[in-house]
């Protein structure tokens, strides 16, 4: 079996695909045990371009999928509550019409008129990334799920991570705690070591998903704006 991650990274996007066993045995056994290995690291510019040819039989993605019409969405809000000192690496997305508008000051007054708050300029810089993600998943033809790479760092570790991901204790943290589930990422030249540690922990959600170990949150999602399910899984 093979899943995918994805994460935006600067200049484009980068990917990371994992094996894993096709037995359901091997499936129980891979997460922890060094079953799964990283099968592919690719780095490109769109979205489409990076998961073209993946073969994925699911695919992971660290970025907002599912906009409301008006309200917050409780995935971010029960994401927050989960992240203890990593709670900051979640933000807060606002409704759809929000993301329509061209400038930051016109879509934090579109916030507020929507959801009585406006929102922060970090939100605002995935702009363009989540609305390539919204388009995509609308074209893809295969699973799609939002996967936040904290939550599976902290699932990993069996509590939120202490340090930044941006810090060298964070980094390499995060890489041992991928290590010790048997993947070893390689450093890319073209993407940020973070990014690709992301990319590889939204891949190790994909597989938990792909076998049914996933967690969701909320418990009961809401539906976005097309009727799809706004939920967080890793």
């Amino acid at each position: 079996m093979r899943v995918t991650g994805a994460d935006a990274c600067r200049g484009g996007w980068v990917a990371v695909s994992l094996d894993g066993p096709e037995e359901a045995e091997g499936m129980e056994e891979a997460e922890g045990s060094g079953l799964l290995r990283v099968r592919a690291v690719r780095v490109h510019q769109s979205l489409t371009g990076v998961l073209e040819g993946a073969d994925a039989s699911v695919v992971g993605i660290d970025m907002p999928l599912g906009l409301l019409e008006s309200g917050w969405r409780e995935a971010d809000r029960a994401a927050r509550g989960l992240l203890g000192p990593r709670r900051s690496s979640v933000f807060a997305i606002p409704p759809r019409a929000v993301w329509e508008q061209d400038s930051y000051r016109a879509a934090s007054q579109r916030c507020r008129e929507l959801t009585g708050q406006g929102f922060s300029i970090q939100a605002w810089g995935l702009r363009a990334k989540l609305l390539e993600a919204d388009r995509y998943r609308e074209v893809c033809g295969h699973p799609l799920y939002e996967v936040h790479p904290e939550l599976a760092f902290s699932a990993m570790a069996g509590a939120p991570l202490a340090y930044s991901k941006h810090t060298e204790a964070g980094a390499g943290l995060r890489r041992e705690l991928l290590e010790r589930a048997g993947l070893v990422v390689p450093r890319i030249p073209l993407a940020p070591a973070a990014d690709t540690l992301d990319a590889a922990a939204v891949a190790w959600s994909a597989w938990r998903i792909a076998t049914g170990r996933a967690v969701v949150i909320p418990a009961r999602p809401q539906q976005d704006d097309r009727g799809l399910q706004i939920a967080i899984r890793y």
